[in-house]
């Protein structure tokens, strides 16, 4: 059996990682709605400075048939190739606050070890907080902010900004086992579920990832540059309502969801039916349910 400090290899360090640091993690797998996941990773690397604290293991955690890698074909032979990565590195903010932030592909093994292995990390670096991100895809129209869903047991936070709570089953992730074990422990952890728009989950919604920063900021105080997104997201929107005007059936959908939800002042927005067509929040989760369900199906026949 391979103990959990093995599936993680610490780099050749030419720098220190402060203690007492917040981790941020989000990792693409089942679903990533709007691609808001692999949209703030990107935005991180690429506006922020960083380094590679440690690297877990390929062979213990991936299924290579499943996510194969980039093989770099030279005419006659292979020159190279890119392989998968599951990573944390320390990354220094807009104002100059450092943290901790897991990035890469869900584990499809040793979920277990995994989360033991988390936890060896957060002892070893005095780590003071855990906040994961997420996105699902959502019956609210593009018209609204996007709502999002909290989990955890920093209650502040939960009864301040979760705006759908379901009593439901659903597919889990590794961050929900990561939050199951560590709340267990009182360690401080909250998830942020953002709520994509169901007819964008397959299109890159820059605005989703602006949400999960505002989020992240909410729960630690890390400040992240959004201007780019907040500029991309306008081409977007002015790209999206064109193709609306010459859909007829996807504008009567936008305007039907639009009609069904209301904001309460400048608050948060609360999911209220106002026709008998509005579904309840039972029935908005199972639906949900059985579309993961069915993408999971998709997902195993490929």
């Amino acid at each position: 059996m391979v103990a959990p400090s093995d599936l993680f290899t610490l780099e050749n360090q030419d720098f220190e990682v402060p203690l007492g640091l917040h981790l941020v993690a989000g990792l693409t797998g089942f679903t990533d709605a709007g691609s808001m996941v692999r949209s703030a990773s990107e935005h991180i690397f690429e506006n922020l400075d960083y380094r590679l604290v440690l690297s877990f293991n390929n062979d213990e955690l991936l299924d290579y048939r499943s996510r194969r890698p980039v093989m770099y074909f030279e005419k006659d032979h292979i020159a190279d190739y890119e392989p998968a990565s599951l990573a944390i590195y320390l990354v220094t903010d807009e104002v100059g606050q450092k943290f901790l932030y897991l990035d890469g592909y869900e584990p499809d093994f040793r979920w277990e070890g995994f989360a033991g292995a988390i936890e060896q990390i957060i002892e070893l670096f005095a780590i003071q907080s855990l906040t994961w991100i997420h996105s699902i895809p959502f019956p609210i129209p593009h018209t609204r902010n996007f709502g999002v869903t909290v989990s955890g047991n920093r209650k502040e936070l939960i009864e301040r900004i979760s705006e759908w709570k379901p009593q439901t089953q659903v597919p889990g992730n590794i961050l929900h086992l990561l939050e199951y074990r560590l709340s267990m422990t009182d360690f401080p952890t909250v998830g942020f579920v953002i709520l994509v728009p169901h007819y964008l989950s397959d299109t890159v919604v820059p605005l989703a990832a602006v949400s999960a920063f505002e989020q992240i900021t909410a729960a630690t105080g890390i400040v992240f540059p959004t201007d780019k997104l907040r500029e991309d997201h306008s081409e977007f929107l002015k790209n999206l309502e064109q193709n609306i005007s010459q859909n007829p059936e996807l504008a009567k959908m936008v305007d039907g969801l639009e009609r069904s939800f209301q904001s309460e002042g400048n608050g948060p927005m609360r999911f209220e039916r106002q026709t008998p067509s509005v579904p309840s929040a039972d029935e908005i989760a199972a639906e949900l349910e059985d579309y993961l369900s069915l993408k999971r199906k998709n997902d195993d026949d490929k």
